[in-house]
């Protein structure tokens, strides 16, 4: 089995962490297309954040200038737009809990912290809370990537 210099194993792990943001980035728009989740300006927020990531990507190979830096901000960016999805996506379904027909009739009755889990498990509503989340992942795994190195060292 090939094994590595321990001088490379940054590198790779960079590249690992670049190409995983890729492929998290590409599912989520997978994920997008097939939702139809484009209907109105708050559905379009999940496809400016990864236009966003995608020039994030394209910006961390470069290293040198502030190139880096800008990658780090631009993935702060999408960071926070995944938590604005994540929380939005919780907070329709548990607005949705009392239309639930499982739960209609007592929703106003079931336990504060049993009506929060049922919205961030997708028990009820429309909404999914990982889809978001896929994308906050991929933001960070792009943001770890930015601080290891790009050359092995000697």
């Amino acid at each position: 089995m090939l094994t590595p210099p321990a001088s490379a194993a940054p590198v790779l792990v960079r590249r690992g962490l670049i190409a995983l943001t890729g492929i998290g980035g590409l599912a989520t728009a997978f994920e997008l297309a097939t939702e139809r989740h484009w209907n109105g300006l708050e559905q379009l927020i999940p496809w400016l954040a990864l236009v966003v990531l995608a020039a994030a990507i394209a910006l961390v190979p470069v290293r040198r200038g502030r190139a880096v830096a800008v990658a780090r901000v631009l993935a702060l960016l999408v960071l926070g737009a995944s938590a604005y999805g994540v929380v939005d996506h919780i907070l329709v379904n548990y607005n949705s809990g009392v239309l639930d027909q499982r739960y209609a009739e007592t929703w106003d009755r079931l336990p504060l912290a049993h009506r929060w889990w049922l919205a961030v498990t997708k028990s009820v509503g429309p909404a999914p809370t990982l889809a978001p989340g896929v994308l906050g992942q991929s933001a960070l795994l792009l943001l770890l990537a930015t601080f290891l190195g790009d050359r092995p060292s000697r």
